[in-house]
């Protein structure tokens, strides 16, 4: 079962907490993140699941950065969540969507106990001039049955935009 908005508000700074928080960005069943100003973009145009692959920094200025086909955008929410007891669910927004920008590639799903800003592998269908601070997908919250582990991993307390730590699976 998803919750409703009005139950988002009721878990709030117990069973989920959002920092910052805008009550604006609460919608009927999910709750509107917003986009850091600091992207990555690999260096290299051949990846490597088995080494920790360079990145270099973007800032976006407040007139924008225009994203390009072709390329992987990492880039972080500016909330922190902290989520316990239920399944949190990544989205892009379909305003978002519309304008042909993907705002994850397959990972919509956190896992419970993730703490961290979110990461989004953002790309693009065709050049697309993107702005920080722009409500750029939401996050749904799911309930769980049954016992399980909270998470507690590589990407746990993520602060800042990151890149993949899958290298380390193969140590």
């Amino acid at each position: 079962m998803i919750l409703s908005g009005k139950e988002i508000k009721k878990a709030l700074n117990k069973d989920i907490i959002i920092t910052p928080f805008n009550e604006s960005y609460l919608n009927s069943n999910s709750y509107d993140l917003t986009l850091n100003e600091e992207l990555l973009v690999y260096k290299d145009e051949m990846l490597d699941m088995k080494r920790n692959n360079e990145t270099k920094k973007i800032v976006i200025p407040d007139e924008g950065y225009t994203l390009l086909p072709g390329k992987v955008y990492l880039a972080s929410t500016n909330e922190y969540t902290d989520v316990r007891n239920y399944i949190p669910i990544i989205e892009g927004r379909s305003s978002v969507g519309r304008l042909g920008l993907f705002v994850h590639i397959s990972s919509p799903y956190g896992n419970i106990g993730y703490k961290g800003k979110w990461v989004l592998e953002l790309t693009a269908v065709q050049p697309l001039k993107i702005y920080k601070d722009v409500k750029i997908c939401q996050i749904i919250f799911q309930e769980i049955n049954g016992e399980y582990e909270p998470y507690n991993n590589k990407y746990q307390d993520t602060k800042d935009v990151s890149s993949s730590k899958l290298y380390k699976e193969f140590d």
